[in-house]
């Protein structure tokens, strides 16, 4: 009998007010991708910290090869084999890729010298397909690329055991294969793979045993083989959830955003917008997509003010914004769901209520002469978080103390329910889970219904083609073709992310 790779035994972890790990068993083989499944809170990654010894279980043991250990700090677990993907990234943004893949290996200031790193990082970057320039700065870098920055900083160790959270979020389709590739290379050589991912069809395609959890503890435990995608859903949410859903069209109206001719500098003082125009018009879906890093985020912070326009023009509801800002914007009726929640959509320390508060608790009847109204505050914080679902204890919990997928719930509670002509919405449901992807999908159709104009950023191409009406593919800043619904086709879609000309079924904008 093989003798596990890594056997969690009994873990129990208590956080004041909930129990995030209840009893939980896990069990790892060499040369085994192990799937862990649930939704955001299930208790997923707070496993997963365990392991890598970013918490201390009150309950359990951990072995390792048949042997006890006691894994104290990262830097234990890295000595112990163990590497780790974080949903949120781990990199020091003031750093370059080279220097945060150095930083820990040694040398002066904890450092090793650069010349050797660069050379080993152009190796494992070329040996798995993740190119990054290792000389940029970490802030500097799209989502996408500091996802590849942080895959391979866990690869450049050479850990035997790996834990994948959430590694494909940002990823195009194309890049998701040459990942898998990567990690059966790695299953060959005997390694343990701990990945988790809300993708089914990845969990289907990848996984050799799949464990569910479910309010902090295991609800299943199965193979691909003897699975459903539509029974692993149920065992993660506990009721059937809708995979797929028809959108019905609908007749649209006026135009409500029209970027013209659109210029924006990109962090590297280049242009990372160019030449660009698009409409959106009520009750339409505008769906936005590329490969990470190809001007989506300087788009959607150009429209909302957060970024200089360098030429061109924003038009909101039949009014042209002058130097847009965000107070100009929301003004005219623009809200705005950005890409990173924890950086520009919410603010960690502020309670959940606050949070929702942070656009609308200058007016009536939430401020009274200049005092701000407790019980109408109160009142419409219980309301939303009734109504988006959010997962809390309650509205005066710090923001940072919830999943990803209840942070995101309330952020677009509270961007939702300004009642605005139209919305910017970035990465809506990377990394949340299927149950809230669902829900923020339905809350997106309801805002098209009722007549909202919505522009769709998402690197998640499945989740564009599902709601869009129509799609422009973006790709070095500039409209690679537009295609419409009845055009929709995920290989001409792809092609055209990848750079390759209009076809057929695709026309150039």
């Amino acid at each position: 009998m093989t003798t596990p790779m890594l056997q969690m035994t009994g873990i129990t972890k208590r956080f004041p007010g909930v129990v995030a790990n209840d009893g939980v068993d896990l069990t790892v083989l060499p040369g085994q991708v192990h799937t862990l499944l649930g939704e955001n809170g299930a208790g997923k990654s707070t496993l997963m910290k365990i392991l890598y010894g970013l918490y201390t279980p009150d309950e359990g043991t951990i072995e390792l090869n048949g042997v006890p250990v006691t894994i104290t700090s990262p830097a234990d677990a890295i000595r112990q084999g163990i590497g780790m993907i974080h949903q949120h990234f781990m990199l020091v943004p003031t750093l370059t890729v080279a220097e945060n893949v150095a930083l820990g290996l040694g040398g002066k200031w904890g450092m090793a010298k650069m010349g050797p790193v660069k050379k080993r990082l152009a190796e494992v970057s070329e040996r798995y397909g993740l190119h990054v320039d290792p000389d940029a700065l970490i802030w500097q870098l799209a989502v996408g690329e500091r996802q590849r920055a942080e895959i391979l900083k866990a690869l450049y160790r050479d850990a035997e055991l790996l834990v994948l959270d959430e590694p494909t979020a940002v990823l195009t389709p194309p890049e998701v294969d040459d990942l898998f590739v990567t990690l059966r290379q790695m299953q060959d050589d005997g390694k343990g793979l701990i990945f988790i991912s809300h993708k089914l069809h990845e969990v289907m395609e990848l996984s050799d045993e799949i464990t569910v959890l479910r309010n902090g503890r295991v609800s299943g435990r199965t193979r691909p083989s003897e699975v459903s995608r539509h029974k692993l859903a149920e065992l993660m949410v506990g009721r059937p959830v809708e995979l797929t859903r028809n959108v019905a069209p609908q007749k649209v109206g006026a135009a409500q955003l029209i970027v013209d001719d659109l210029d924006v500098v990109g962090d590297r003082g280049i242009l990372a917008v160019k030449n660009l125009s698009i409409s959106v018009h009520a009750g339409e879906i505008v769906g936005v997509a590329g490969v990470s890093g190809n001007g989506q985020r300087e788009l959607a912070e150009a429209i909302f003010g957060l970024r200089p326009i360098a030429r061109g023009g924003v038009n909101i509801a039949g009014d042209w914004v002058p130097s847009p800002s965000p107070a100009r914007v929301r003004a005219k009726g623009l809200s705005y769901v950005p890409e990173e929640r924890m950086r520009d959509g919410a603010i960690g320390e502020f309670t959940v209520a606050e949070n929702m508060m942070l656009v609308d608790y200058k007016t009536d009847p939430y401020t009274k002469h200049g005092l701000l109204n407790r019980s109408a505050i109160e009142q419409r914080c219980e309301g939303l978080t009734a109504e988006y679902r959010v997962k809390t204890p309650n509205i005066d919990t710090p923001t940072k103390n919830l999943s990803g997928g209840n942070i995101q719930k309330v952020v677009i509670a509270r961007e939702f329910s300004c009642d605005a002509d139209v919305l910017v919405v970035a990465q809506p449901t990377r990394g949340v889970d299927i149950g809230a992807a669902e829900y923020i999908h339905e809350r997106l159709l309801q805002q098209r219904a009722g007549g909202a104009a919505i522009l769709l950023i998402s690197e998640d191409l499945d989740e564009v083609m599902e709601l869009s009406d129509r799609i422009i593919v973006l790709l070095e800043g500039e409209i690679m073709g537009e295609v419409s619904r009845v055009d929709f086709n995920i290989n001409d879609i792809g092609l055209l992310m990848s750079g390759v000309a209009a076809t057929a079924s695709t026309s150039s904008a």
